[in-house]
């Protein structure tokens, strides 16, 4: 069963970093292309960040450029977006889902979404 579990979300202060982890089971996580997508309150879900089975990025939003990054540990068929200098427009539930073919930020082209995580930036 094709399943991505989302973690690693939480309240921090602008300015701050958290680090979500992205665990894929049924299929291995190296094989696809590895979206990252956010949804804010009220707003359409958005396409964060891609990352290929060949370790390639793929930015879709000017504003996490420099801020976010992404990486896999094979192992752990997980991969982590690391997010720092946190502002309240990253507020948002975060997700990752999965691509069997070249990065997109078309969600439709995407399968097996996780259930998100909560990532609230606030003072």
């Amino acid at each position: 069963q094709v399943q991505l579990v989302e973690s690693g979300g939480g309240l921090v202060q602008p300015g701050g970093s958290l680090k979500l982890s992205c665990a894929a089971s049924g299929f291995t996580l190296a094989d696809y292309a590895i979206g990252w997508f956010r949804q804010a309150p009220g707003k359409e879900r958005e396409g964060v960040l891609c990352f290929t089975s060949r370790g390639a990025i793929f930015y879709y939003l000017d504003s996490v450029k420099g801020r976010f990054t992404i990486s896999r540990d094979n192992a752990k068929n997980t991969v982590y977006l690391q997010m720092n200098s946190l502002n309240t427009e990253d507020t948002a539930v975060y997700y990752c889902a999965r691509r069997s073919g070249f990065c997109t930020d078309e969600r439709q082209w995407y399968d097996g979404w996780g259930q998100g995580t909560q990532v609230t930036v606030s003072s």
